[in-house]
């Protein structure tokens, strides 16, 4: 790994850095920050490895990629066609029209906790199918919880 992100810089101030470190093949480690990646990725504890994009990136690959009002976000790929559609694992409103060109590099490895994961391990392949494929059932439960919660005060 060529370098570590805190999260005291801004990823808008740091772009030209980690795109000239993918330009040249090397990897770049940062932690994310928010919480749309959750369960997965904790904000100031787990980190992600990018790796440079290969010419096509498929479902379910977490790409880094810059959205037209120039936010940079980490989501993951859930529908290819002619762009891509993304969502974050904490989220229920797909993000469609995502082109090749707005993305940066793609997550290839994360730490969660002290634990180094590969995005090609067995377990990761099944968490991201049953996360995506679960979320109507956690929308439902988490809409249910939050009625329950303002109407039995």
């Amino acid at each position: 790994m060529d370098s570590l992100l805190e999260n005291e810089y801004r990823l808008k101030d740091l772009m030209p850095l980690i795109r000239e470190q993918l330009a040249a093949g090397r990897q770049v480690r940062f932690k994310p920050r928010g919480t749309s990646m959750l369960p997965m990725l904790r904000q100031g504890i787990d980190s992600v490895v990018l790796s440079p994009l290969p010419e096509q990136l498929k479902k379910y690959d977490l790409p880094l990629y810059q959205r037209s009002s120039g936010q940079f976000v980490l989501h993951r790929i859930v529908e290819v066609g002619d762009s891509y559609t993304c969502l974050g694992d904490n989220q229920f409103e797909k993000e469609p029209g995502i082109r090749h060109d707005q993305m940066i590099a793609v997550v290839t490895a994360f730490t969660r906790g002290d634990k180094r994961h590969s995005v090609n391990e067995p377990g990761y392949w099944l968490y991201c199918r049953v996360w995506y494929h679960s979320r109507h059932i956690r929308h439902f439960w988490r809409r249910g919880v939050g009625w329950l919660g303002r109407h039995l005060k």
